[in-house]
């Protein structure tokens, strides 16, 4: 593998000037191209012509897959055992397996916060007897956007406590695929499950 430096220089093609060009090599923040973070400080082959960024050096790969990384942090709660139950039951109706669990979570989660999906009602789930117990259960979410998502859920829904949030979240969960069965909302998740598997 050729070591690139702050300096270097070479021919390559620009997607923005749509031709080949000098890329001359330096230091950037770049911006992810769906806006959900900036890798700070990273070697980039930026366009002598246009002076954006044309090309990421391999070397710079690492540095990328890190940021990437930082921003999947899972998201831990502690819940009640029968919460954990209620996903696996939910996950093993729409896919034949509890590996879909963290998918299911994903799906409402976004659908919640972007307003796809309705929050009217929301409340009734904090008062369900399903909604106490002991957290003796850990469930973690990893993703991109899940952060982001579950504060735009905090602000709507007004719950504080991220334990709080997810319970109600399986619970609605519960109340559309195995209780009173959301025939469009079941068609749509079976749906991303034939797409992912």
């Amino acid at each position: 593998m050729n070591i690139l430096k702050v300096g270097d220089t070479k021919r390559a093609a620009c997607n923005k000037c749509k031709s080949f060009e000098t890329i001359r090599f330096e230091l950037r923040d770049v911006p992810f191209s769906d806006a959900s973070g900036v890798v700070k400080n990273v070697l980039v082959g930026v366009c002598s012509k246009c002076d954006s960024v044309a090309v990421l050096p391999h070397q710079s790969t690492p540095v990328v897959k890190k940021q990437l990384e930082v921003q999947r942090k899972a998201l831990e709660s502690r819940v009640p055992a029968h919460i954990i139950d209620i996903l696996n039951l939910a996950s093993y109706e729409l896919s034949g397996n509890t590996d879909f669990v963290p998918n299911l979570m994903k799906y409402y989660i976004h659908a919640l916060a972007e307003s796809s999906m309705s929050i009217k009602g929301f409340p009734k789930y904090l008062s369900s007897d399903l909604f106490k117990g002991k957290a003796q259960k850990r469930l973690s979410i990893k993703g991109r956007m899940v952060m982001d998502d579950v504060n735009v859920l905090k602000e709507l829904t007004h719950i504080e406590k991220t334990s709080d949030l997810l319970k109600g979240i399986v619970l609605k969960i519960n109340d559309d695929v195995l209780v009173k069965k959301n025939n469009k909302t079941i068609h749509e998740l079976k749906n991303i499950v034939s797409a992912s598997v």
